[in-house]
């Protein structure tokens, strides 16, 4: 049943991804599969599609309804990487008060989609990644339960396992009162996700006697587990250049020499042009940079500031469809792939951005640069839900 995140494929993959899997829980996160090539995908039948297709989970998986308060620990190991967060219901209040902090900016649209989502199932269904500043009593709890059998533990077909355990009454105490010591959360990965919970509160008003709503799903890691990848770039023309005009263009800024390697260090982005890999030294503008936000002095902003804005002419790139975002999963030879084939004119690989940058732009109430940050692993869609 456990699928990856709704957002991390298209209507398309999901569909090729839940083929001969009634009970995969995309069928409820992209219930379009469901439905003719060609339905609106935010049509009110969409959303009626998700809401029986988890009924149907319901009674067919079967899903198991916690019946007492709980929290959980949910681990990921994805070869010697391992990292272990304490999953349960956040509050919504502290989201608006910016005690759980933000870096990334929404879209109304991705926001008006989660929101219907939610209020039609009564469900939050996609889990907010979040992370905090490691404490040691934390991490003291989370190593004691999880030396248990987990109650959930799943091989998923990208080789990471997904192990869940359930805290018993005396370890949620003890990670409530340690947490109390966690000044400030962080979202990670999932800002639409929270920000379409706080959405379906607002709706629900006075319909939720529960007050679920007044809550989100969850799973908060500690920053020195967490792993970030880059989230790498390529471009479909150079504006009207040949490669060797490019080349003195952008020459013209930084010290641009050939080779190097594909996955660069900090300060030194790599290119990939006419079948060979360059390094663009930018540590000058970083250095220049040295009194500006430190979302500013990310490698990543440079390259969009100083290179794909000033000599590719790409304004935003949020919406330009010249540039295609390439996750760090994928590596560098799929920047290469994407050059040789001529699907791209150029590629960039950059070097990740650390949690401690994350924490620090967040801490100023910074916006990161669009798409810098990739998370990985994924957590699994289906394996914990909140019903509102």
């Amino acid at each position: 049943m456990a699928a990856v995140p709704y957002d991390v494929v298209s209507t398309s993959e999901a569909r090729g991804l839940a083929a001969g899997n009634p009970l995969s829980f995309l069928h409820v996160s992209r219930p379009e599969i469901d439905l003719p090539d060609g339905a609106d995908p935010y049509g009110s039948q969409v959303y009626e599609q998700a809401a029986g297709n988890l009924k149907s989970l319901v009674e067919r998986a079967p899903l198991v309804v916690d019946p007492e308060p709980a929290l959980y620990l949910y681990r990921m190991r994805a070869g010697e990487h391992e990292q272990v967060g304490l999953a349960g219901c956040f509050s919504l209040d502290e989201y608006d008060r910016d005690i759980i902090k933000r870096h990334e900016r929404t879209r109304r649209d991705k926001e008006d989609d989660r929101t219907r989502h939610m209020v039609t199932l009564r469900a939050q269904t996609g889990i907010v990644f979040l992370t905090y500043r490691a404490t040691a009593a934390i991490d003291a709890v989370a190593g004691g339960a999880a030396a248990a059998p987990p109650l959930l533990d799943v091989a998923a077909p990208d080789g990471v396992r997904h192990s869940v355990w359930r805290l018993s009454a005396d370890a949620t105490s003890a990670a409530v009162s340690a947490f109390a010591g966690v000044p400030t959360v962080y979202i990670a990965d999932g800002h639409h996700r929270i920000a379409s919970a706080a959405r379906a509160r607002d709706e629900l008003a006075g319909t939720d006697p529960a007050h679920e709503s007044r809550f989100f799903l969850g799973v908060a890691f500690p920053d020195n587990q967490t792993r970030i990848l880059p989230y790498n770039r390529t471009v479909a023309n150079l504006a009207g250049r040949t490669a060797p005009q490019f080349l003195e263009a952008l020459r013209e800024h930084f010290p641009v020499t050939a080779g190097g390697p594909r996955v660069p260090p900090k300060g030194k982005p790599a290119m990939y042009l006419e079948g060979t890999w360059h390094t663009i030294d930018v540590g000058a503008a970083a250095a220049a940079a040295a009194g500006a936000e430190p979302a500013a002095r990310l490698d990543v902003a440079i390259l969009q500031d100083r290179i794909l804005a000033r000599v590719l002419d790409v304004a935003d790139i949020r919406t330009d469809p010249r540039v295609t975002f390439v996750g760090g999963a994928r590596g560098a030879g799929a920047l290469e792939q994407a050059v040789d084939s001529g699907s791209a004119a150029v590629a960039f690989s950059l070097a990740a951005v650390t949690p401690d940058e994350l924490l620090a732009v967040s801490d100023l109430g910074g916006i990161m640069p669009p798409k810098s940050t990739w998370f990985e692993p994924k957590l699994r869609d289906g394996l914990l839900i909140h019903t509102i």
